[in-house]
Order: structure tokens, then sequence, then C-alpha cells
């Protein structure tokens, strides 16, 4: 391993993030590239910091590249999360992926992500959704369980770091790139664990640590982040460069409430399926607030996180047409040393979105529904910005 790549949202980087990102440099990587979510992330939502701060925090504590994961490929589940993570890492020149896992056996991992590229897996998995699993992920569980029975596979689909890190490794076997997986056990807390659950003094959750700055401030992140970020983060909130989720809450509604001045308003929404479409226009017209409308369509078989991600494809536009996969290479930050990248990259690559826009109709596509996704963003800081500024962002460019 030379070059590492990740994939991440550092919303907010901690710890975790920089003892990551060391363990890299322990294993031989001369250069670390990371592949960042721009815009929206997994869950859904808003970053609670915008890219300029999320990439000086990484490039000070130990990246020395950092894309931009485009918003429409952020704002997904975890295959096609990966798979957007992977195309970018690889076209940059990436020959190993490093990820944290609750259970760190690559080899386990790969086997797990070979059964799910199979035939006979999807075969199964048919079969369990017919059969009325009560849920997708419980319906893959179930297939993975009938073909390898008796192994360990089938219980590595239960923790949310093992099934992105089986994704990481089933979109490299897919892309069939030469990219080594390397699976990091995960550090102090587990996904999404409060602070009030976790007995690590120094590792918190990035989801714990975004309740702790609404509670208390970007100082009281102290124990859990860098020093160099930490300075960060409180000049953000001092200049009102954080996201107020109560407002974006308001704004995502009020987004899908014109919308539903459409006939059809929401037919053509990426992922919509056995009429989501209805239930998400009624629950549009009969709720008043953000959680209210999440309440009312999450169910056991529409798990709250498609739902968030589900409504925010919704506010933003993005159907079926937006692109699946990054067209282009968007260069956020870098390190002077990091430059230039070696050899040539597979996908186009530029600091300048609009230069990126021009390359071709699918960059375009993918620059245009990036910056919806940007400028909803600007709206919700805790001091609002203009549209249009992830056009006119300039790279980030460290030097000592």
């Amino acid at each position: 391993m030379k070059f590492a790549g990740i994939i991440a949202e550092y919303d907010p980087f901690h710890n975790g993030h920089a003892w990551q990102l060391a363990q890299a440099r322990a294993l031989g990587a001369q250069r670390g590239a990371v592949a960042m979510s721009c815009g929206l992330t997994q869950r859904g939502a808003l970053p609670l910091l915008p890219e300029p701060v999320r990439v000086q925090a990484a490039l000070a504590c130990g990246a020395d590249l950092v894309f931009a994961l485009p918003a429409p490929c952020a704002c997904a589940g975890a295959e096609a999360f990966a798979r957007a993570g992977v195309r970018i890492l690889a076209a940059a020149g990436c020959d190993a992926l490093v990820f944290g896992a609750e259970t760190p056996d690559t080899a386990l991992l790969q086997k797990a992500a070979r059964v799910l590229c199979s035939k006979e897996y999807r075969a199964a998995l048919k079969f369990q959704l017919a059969a009325g699993a009560r849920s997708f992920a419980a319906a893959r569980q179930a297939a993975v369980q009938a073909l390898c029975p008796g192994s360990d596979v089938a219980a590595l689909l239960d923790k949310p770091n093992n099934n992105l890190a089986v994704e990481y490794c089933k979109a490299i076997i897919e892309q069939n790139v030469e990219m080594q997986p390397i699976a990091l056990p995960r550090q102090g807390a587990d996904h999404g664990q409060a602070l009030t659950e976790s007995s690590h003094a120094a590792f918190a959750s990035a989801s714990a640590l975004r309740a702790l700055w609404a509670e208390d401030g970007a100082a009281a992140l102290a124990p859990y982040v860098p020093e160099k970020a930490l300075k960060l983060y409180i000049q953000a909130e001092y200049n009102g460069k954080y996201t107020d989720f109560a407002v974006m809450g308001h704004c995502e509604l009020a987004l899908l409430r014109a919308t539903c001045a459409e006939q059809a308003p929401f037919a053509a929404v990426r992922g919509v399926s056995e009429g989501l479409e209805h239930r998400l226009e009624n629950a549009v017209r009969e709720t008043a607030s953000l959680p209210a409308l999440l309440d009312a369509l999450t169910t056991v078989r529409y798990p709250r996180a498609r739902m968030r991600r589900l409504a925010m494809d919704a506010a933003l536009g993005y159907t079926a047409q937006t692109p699946a996969l990054p067209p282009y290479l968007h260069l956020l930050g870098a390190r002077k040393e990091a430059l230039p990248l070696p050899g040539e990259t597979a996908l186009p690559l530029s600091h300048s979105l609009a230069r990126l826009a021009r390359e071709n109709e699918t960059c375009a596509q993918m620059a245009a529904a990036q910056s919806r996704a940007s400028d909803l963003g600007a709206l919700c800081r805790a001091k609002p910005e203009p549209m249009g500024g992830i056009y006119r962002q300039k790279i980030i460019f460290l030097t000592n």
C-alpha cells in the first residue's frame, strides 16, 4: 500500500478519524486521499459543518487530498454510497481502501462481499422478499444465512460499519479495480452511540458529537476531537458557519410543499416504489414539521434512514435520471506535498466545479444536483449565505 483511500463524512472530524489516518500511515501509506461527503450526508441531512471547515480539519489532521463525494451519492444507501466512494478513489489512483469495522476481518468481509455479488444470493434475496420478510435488511441477512449456513458471514450484516465494509469490498469486486481492502477495528463508541452509553474517554461517535454541539457548543467537543480541528470548530461557531437543523427542517418541508403544486409530484423521485410517492405526498400535506413527516413515513418495512433520504431526494429533485456515480474528481483540498497526483486520473479532475460542469452532460447534471444541495446548506446555516457558493469555492491548500 502506497496511496490509501478513505471514504468519510467527517461530520465532524474526530479522534477516531485521526486514528484511522495514522494507522494508514503506520501500515505503509505514503499518501492518504479522502472521498468526503459534499453537501449532504448518508443520513439524508445537511452536514453540521460546511465543506471548507471539514476539509481544513481533515488536512490539518493527516489527510493529503480531499475529493468531494457529490451530494446525490452521499445521500444514498450503503451500496450506492460505497460504489461512489470506490469509484472516486480508484480514479484518483488509490491502491488501497482503509475502513473501520466492528469485525475487522478483511478476509471474512471479502467472503461476504463475494456472496452478495453472486447469482445465488440474488435468487435467495428475491425468495426472502417474496416470502414476506419484515424488511430488506432482514431479507438480506436471511438470504446470506441460507447460502452460508453455520458460518459467521450472515452475522456480519448485523452491524452498521460491517455492512458498509462489506459494501466497500463488493464495490471493489464489481468495479474490478486494483484496490486492496484493509479493515481496521472501529475505535471507541459504536456508530450512533450516545456519550452516556460509552465508556471511552477520547472517542465518541459523530452523532453524539453533533448532539453535544447542539447542547453545549463547539468547545464541549474538546475531549473528543484533535486540537487543530477544535480551533476550526470554535471559529466556525463564532462565524455562524454551522447548520441550524431546525431551519433545515422548515426549508426542506417548504421545498416538499412547493413540489406538491405539481401533478403526481413525487412519481419521478429516485427510489420510489410500491406507492411510496403517494405516502410521501400525503405525509407532506398532513404534517407541519420534518420529524412529524418522517414519523408518518417510517414503518418496519420503510426504515427511518431510508425515509430521510427519500424526503431529501424529493426536496432537491433527485430522480432516476440523476447520475448514480461520480463522473468527475472534484478536488476540495490538498497538502502541497501531495500534488501533483500520481499519473493520469481516470476521471476529469479540477478544483473548479464550474469547469467540471462543462466537461459533458453527465458532469453538468451532477454539478447542478450538487449545487442544489449546497445552496440549501448555505441557506440553513446559523448565518445564512448566498446561492452559488459551491461554484465560487476555492481549493483549500495546506503548505505546512
